[in-house]
């Protein structure tokens, strides 16, 4: 158990917390809508979507969403701040949504680290060069929170990985992360009814 740092004075959430607050991150703007960058925002929006309780505008700087995934109440959002400054609404929606300890909260990113469309499921570690989950560090104090990497891949050598990020993939790329925001859904639904082992078992199997 990893609990999450507070100001002082900040109130408690009233009412029964969610059992887990899936936080996407990515950039807002129609601009940088597809990109590489946003699967983890997409991923949300699919989530809302899905169940029927599309993402709005919320006073966390983020877009938000309440649904109900296996009987359990998760909270869905898209921080609004850019991708750097995640971690200010990362750190509201924590306590707008009751989650106080690290074991509640997954983020779901892109990582360069990884083939375009696979899949990685983890708990803790370091930040990988990505200012977003530095960002939220730095906010709620820990490393421990879960996170869900979608793999997009490496860029050529003639281009910045942030250049690469911020672009939208081609054809073939786009339907890999189709297929993979939609397994990272199914991901969620394996965290919520088997725990987080289990759930890694599975999404972390390296495909045939």
């Amino acid at each position: 158990m990893a609990l999450l740092s507070r100001r002082a004075g900040e109130p408690r959430r009233k009412g029964t917390p969610s059992d887990l607050l899936v936080v996407g991150l990515g950039n807002p703007g129609a601009e940088f809508d597809g990109t590489r960058h946003n699967v983890g925002a997409e991923l949300v929006a699919l989530l809302a979507n899905e169940h029927g309780a599309p993402l709005k505008r919320g006073k966390e700087r983020a877009l938000v969403s309440e649904v109900t995934i296996g009987g359990k109440r998760v909270a869905l959002a898209f921080p609004q701040t850019f991708m750097n400054n995640s971690g200010e609404s990362v750190r509201l929606l924590t306590r707008r949504f009751g989650i106080e300890d690290a074991d509640n909260l997954l983020v779901v990113h892109d990582e360069l680290d990884l083939d375009v469309g696979r899949l990685k499921l983890k708990q803790g570690g370091g930040m990988a060069g990505h200012n977003g989950l530095r960002s939220i560090t730095q906010h709620i104090g820990t490393t421990d929170f879960m996170r869900l990497r979608i793999g997009v891949g490496r860029p050529p050598a003639s281009q910045a990985g942030r250049d690469f990020v911020l672009r939208r993939p081609g054809k073939a790329d786009r339907v890999s992360l189709d297929v993979s925001i939609a397994q990272a859904g199914d991901a969620v639904s394996l965290i919520l009814r088997d725990g987080l082992d289990a759930a890694m078992n599975i999404v972390n199997r390296k495909p045939e």
